[in-house]
């Protein structure tokens, strides 16, 4: 097969293709982070609001952390640079506001990198001595795919809207149809949400939700619940 020009090669959109799927071995079904919560506490309870606070979450929480971080650590890979990694790698850990959300990125972290030693040689030796969240163990998946950072965000944004709709369709609940629409709706706005990370320098880079920490940290004790955030 031919590449357009300036395409992406098919074997590396393939694998960005694979990246994001919620079929990958990683766990990213089994949590909602923090919107089983917001079901029962805050008011989500049909596909409008459900679809509003995604969306709210994908630009004031994914935007500024996760997706920031994989756009870095895409780059830190491909130097060669691992002090760097490991500075990303730790500001993930460091800013997790609640014990599900740090149990999250370490249980994908892990799961991910497991994955990964079937498909790279070398990522026993690399991961070895780093524990890896999540974004910077996706990053590592990416950063060997001929993928522009910008394509690599791209790809963990959706597959983070694909479980979250997932979420939303069991929890709230609503229809496979309603479902499809939030993700079409999320999948609208994942562009503007990737430009907004790139663009962040390290000392804007936050993970700062206040009210979503509250969620998650009730959702430990939620007397009726699916998800394990």
């Amino acid at each position: 097969m031919d590449d357009a020009p300036g395409a992406l090669p098919a074997a590396s959109l393939l694998q960005l293709i694979w990246l994001a799927s919620p079929a990958l071995p990683v766990g990213g079904f089994s949590y909602s982070e923090g919107l089983e919560a917001a079901i029962e506490w805050a008011g989500v309870t049909t596909e409008q609001a459900a679809a509003d606070w995604l969306a709210d979450q994908l630009h004031m929480s994914l935007a500024r952390s996760d997706l920031a971080v994989v756009g870095q650590a895409v780059h830190a890979w491909r130097a060669g640079d691992l002090a760097r990694v490991r500075a990303l790698n730790d500001w993930v850990f460091r800013t997790r506001e609640s014990a599900e959300f740090l149990l999250q990125t370490e249980q994908m972290g892990r799961s991910f990198v497991e994955w990964l030693k079937l498909r790279h040689a070398d990522a026993a030796a690399v991961f070895d001595s780093l524990p890896a969240s999540y974004p910077v163990a996706f990053a590592f998946a990416a950063s060997r795919t001929e993928a522009p950072a910008p394509d690599a965000c791209l790809a963990f944004a959706f597959g983070w809207a694909e479980n979250m709709a997932a979420a939303a369709v069991k929890a709230v609940p609503l229809g496979q149809s309603a479902g499809q629409r939030i993700l079409g709706r999320l999948a609208a706005e994942i562009p503007a949400a990737v430009d907004q990370a790139l663009a962040l320098a390290d000392d804007e880079r936050q993970a700062f939700s206040p009210m979503l920490a509250v969620l998650s940290a009730r959702h430990e004790t939620q007397y009726s619940r699916l998800f394990r955030s």
